[in-house]
């Protein structure tokens, strides 16, 4: 059997990470965080709407709840405000959701469709879930160094650190 435990702390952690991520970037101007810096969705504003368009889709496939987030690379807000309260809102949505969990429904598997239509495939929700908070953490990383280079700091990153 599965242990829902440490998904309930990747949950706490990526609310945390993720306030403190968006009280970053406010530091920004518009212009900056949306300008173009080699990252692999260019902008640090656009990085934020996969972060968000990821966690909706696999919020939307583990618990059947509508979330709207149109397509792969495509941003679905604009406005860094409206953006960051919907984020920090799917943050807790993820929060109250994995205390929800159970052993018996990490243990079976998840059957979805891509978003594009095309391809269907079937994992184990435990891997599923755990994909969820990698995914979180290696986009957090690729903003973070952004915001680095630009002598921002969102400080102490470390798992065993963070409340």
């Amino acid at each position: 059997m599965i242990d829902p435990t440490p998904y309930r702390k990747f949950a706490a952690y990526n609310a945390t990470m993720t306030a403190r991520l968006y009280d970053t970037c406010a530091q920004m101007s518009d212009e900056d965080r949306k300008a173009d810096r080699g990252a692999f969705f260019k902008s640090v504003h656009s990085t934020l709407n996969h972060l968000l368009f990821a966690d909706r889709v696999w919020m939307s496939r583990f618990t059947g709840k509508t979330y709207e987030y149109g397509a792969m690379g495509v941003d679905i807000y604009d406005d860094f405000s409206v953006l960051r309260n919907a984020h920090l809102d799917m943050a807790g949505d993820i929060e109250v959701w994995t205390r929800t969990l159970t052993p018996e429904w990490l243990s079976g598997d998840l059957r979805w469709t891509n978003t594009a239509g095309t391809v269907t495939s079937e994992r184990p929700r435990w891997l599923l879930v755990s994909h969820l908070f990698n995914h979180q953490t290696h986009h957090r990383g690729q903003i973070t160094t952004l915001l680095s280079q630009t002598g921002l700091d969102i400080g102490v990153t470390d798992l065993l650190f963070v409340p």
